[in-house]
């Protein structure tokens, strides 16, 4: 089963367009949405959760169409993190537990506990005080602790020193280790994306540009550095994006494409987001 499908969809705000976007992620994989800011990232994931309306599609979360009344009912199954951390501003860690004890059937209290601890959040500080990455991690912490078999996280990270970082990365990757478990996770941040991830959706301008397993692409696509007389010779179709530089000029290339002469070297994902999000062939 996949834990999340979505065919042809599409939202239309005055000034831009999430257009046509389909993609289907495995249950018990990870998959990385990356996109620039206003990229659609955070109206895809609201699209997802049936938090905005749809102008046409169709999303499939944990095999229900979103738009049924019954997915209320899969609230135990779905663990929810948006990017502006929306939580009670009075409350504590301690009393925020106690009211999500009574939201969830299968709410874990030991497991919060040790999240609080090993995110090293203060249980009696109140939200309003905390810092954004201080609420990130308290709702993640809150997601993480009702046994879900599903985890929609919007830049999570954001806002964290890369410890901490690190630390939430190797949480998640945890959680995926019992096979019914998935994460959708969107970050900017794209290293993050290619320590964690085996999906990846790029996502530029409303329109999604790339979406492959990310051993795949890093398998597929590699980098050229040549002298800019030499670029000419490379074939148009196995081009992907050229920068230029004061020394030559360097080209992202599909190495199946590239002639036995020419070296290609391996590439990273953020050099394949990068080129892919320019698009200049020559």
């Amino acid at each position: 089963m996949n834990a999340i499908e979505v065919r042809d969809l599409t939202k239309k705000y005055p000034g831009f367009t999430l257009d046509n976007v389909s993609f289907a992620l495995p249950e018990g994989c990870i998959m990385g949405l990356v996109g620039e800011n206003g990229a659609g990232k955070s109206t895809l994931i609201r699209l997802i959760m049936n938090a905005s309306r749809r102008s046409s599609g169709e999303v499939s979360v944990l095999g229900m169409d979103n738009r049924r009344p019954e997915f209320v009912k899969t609230r135990d199954d779905i663990g929810v993190v948006l990017d502006d951390a929306r939580l009670p501003e009075m409350l504590d860690p301690v009393r925020m537990g106690r009211v999500f004890s009574e939201l969830y059937s299968r709410w874990d209290q030991g497991a919060y506990e040790g999240y609080l601890h090993r995110l090293d959040l203060p249980e009696k500080k109140r939200v309003k005080d905390f810092s954004r990455g201080m609420k990130m991690k308290l709702a993640l912490a809150l997601a993480l602790s009702h046994d879900a078999h599903l985890l929609v996280l919007d830049e999570p990270t954001g806002g964290l020193d890369p410890m901490v970082r690190d630390e939430i990365l190797d949480i998640l990757e945890d959680f995926t280790r019992e096979e019914h478990r998935s994460v959708l996770i969107s970050s900017h941040i794209v290293s993050d994306l290619e320590k964690l991830c085996d999906y990846v959706a790029f996502l530029h301008r409303g329109k999604l540009l790339l979406f492959e397993e990310k051993d795949v692409l890093l398998e597929k696509y590699g980098m050229v550095k040549l002298p800019e007389r030499e670029l000419e010779a490379l074939p148009e179709e196995a081009l992907h994006g050229v920068r230029h530089t004061g020394y030559g000029a360097e080209a992202l290339v599909e190495r199946s494409l590239i002639g036995g002469g020419i070296k290609v070297e391996k590439t990273s994902l953020e050099e394949i987001i990068v080129f892919f999000a320019r698009g200049d062939r020559k």
